[in-house]
């Protein structure tokens, strides 16, 4: 017989990545439907249990996961919650380690383990709750997990370790998943995956991307689609075709390149070359006229030289992305890469970095220089100070550039689309009014 604990609330704290969000947003869901009552990353003190979902990507995210991991056992050391359980990526990859670091923690659970997490709270896994997740975006826009998992042998990468093999959800269980998201009032899906274009090929055996994206748009009340996390070795070329076609698919991609070095791409196992991502970039652009592109580089990868460096800064220079982060290699035990020295010292990766944002700070001022004048459909996301704060289509949320509108100029409702020309424009963020 399940002993059934006191709780009062329970307060989930979220780490990490969109993937991380959405499974918050899961447990979220199916804790309610549980009769538990939940709050997320809760400002008051009124929940005696906590829950953390935490990230292991790399050494800053594993950092900040220990930390708060410390802060909440600490808190109940000293009586002000009950009970303190975490899961997540850095719970499925060091759970006996942490087991043995951090007892105060109550249990430990991996990132597939949600069955056995909801068990401490005597709630069962409702498999009929398809999409049925409590919010923690804003409600007008919402991540949609097309699968999880990562089947590639980047040597860099610690995902697979922790998330496992690719694994496709359904169409028709996303499609239920979006209609759902939809009568909560979402109109903008972004989608993600770790491999975001090998959707279907584990259920379907073929790719079906392209499918998914025709039968999402017919989602009545979801009017924005965005992609996110394109791989970019045998990309499935079709989908230009959808984004091209569909009005609701966003002239964006977030395709991750990671370097452009044929030495260092080689390494990293990306199975792709300099040339060949070159080419792949000039069809995107030719095939989706206006398409706006945002990518991902890492630096400092073991034997990564100054001449490989240069590689990556001129490839940048020369490519002109729309939209462009940058992270420094961490050195990640049982990854392809550990057994390769990690040679280049931190302050060098963190130099590399700086150089890389300088680089396309310049590239994207020129580029927002550009939209002076021109009008954008933007998405309203919030109020902050005297401006209402929105988005464009080529813009992601948290991640991209911001449109900031005078709010004495109109009333905006939060989560409506305007019509907003732009006045001014800065490297990352642009200024606007709303057309009357």
């Amino acid at each position: 017989m399940k002993t059934k604990i006191k709780v009062d609330k329970v307060n989930v704290v979220t780490l990490g990545c969109s993937k991380n969000t959405v499974d918050s947003e899961v447990m979220m869901g199916q804790l309610k439907a549980g009769g538990i009552d939940v709050v997320h990353e809760s400002k008051n003190e009124d929940f005696n249990v906590v829950v953390i979902n935490t990230c292991g990507f790399i050494d800053k995210a594993k950092e900040e996961s220990i930390n708060t991991i410390l802060q909440f056992a600490e808190a109940k050391s000293k009586g002000y919650i009950e009970k303190l359980y975490v899961t997540g990526c850095l719970s499925q990859r060091y759970k006996e380690n942490l087991e043995k670091e951090i007892p105060e923690v109550d249990a430990y659970f991996g990132t597939l383990e949600l069955p056995a997490l909801l068990n401490k709270f005597n709630v069962d896994y409702k498999h009929e709750l398809i999409g049925e997740r409590v919010l923690t975006t804003e409600n007008h826009y919402a991540y949609l997990k097309i699968s999880e998992g990562c089947n590639r042998k980047c040597t860099f990468c610690a995902i697979p370790l922790m998330r496992g093999l690719h694994v496709s959800k359904p169409i028709d269980e996303l499609i239920i998943e979006a209609k759902n998201l939809a009568r909560q009032g979402v109109k903008e899906l972004i989608l993600i995956a770790q491999e975001l274009t090998f959707y279907g090929l584990d259920i379907y055996k073929k790719r079906r991307l392209n499918d998914l994206l025709h039968q999402l748009c017919k989602v009545e009340g979801i009017e924005w689609i965005r992609l996110h996390y394109a791989y970019p070795t045998q990309f499935p070329i079709e989908i230009l075709d959808a984004i091209n076609s569909e009005q609701k698919i966003c002239k964006y991609l977030d395709i991750p390149l990671q370097h452009a070095n044929d030495n260092v791409l080689k390494r990293m196992k990306r199975n792709i070359t300099n040339k060949e991502t070159k080419e792949l970039i000039k069809t995107i652009r030719e095939k989706v006229p206006g398409v706006n592109i945002r990518t991902t580089m890492l630096v400092g990868f073991p034997g990564e030289t100054e001449e490989d460096f240069e590689d990556l800064k001129s490839f940048i220079e020369e490519m002109r992305f729309d939209r462009l982060g940058v992270f420094t290699y961490s050195h990640e035990e049982n990854t392809g890469a550990f057994k390769f020295e990690d040679d280049v010292p931190q302050e060098i990766k963190e130099q590399r970095a700086a150089e890389l944002m300088e680089i396309q700070s310049a590239i994207s001022f020129e580029l927002n220089q550009e939209k002076l004048g021109h009008t954008f459909k933007v998405l309203i996301d919030r109020k902050e100070g005297g401006f209402f704060i929105g988005r464009t289509e080529f813009d992601s949320p948290e991640v991209d550039n911001e449109v900031m509108i005078p709010a004495e100029d109109k009333y905006l409702r939060i989560g409506d689309f305007a019509f907003v020309s732009i006045t001014n424009a800065t490297e990352f963020d642009l200024e606007g009014k709303v057309n009357s």
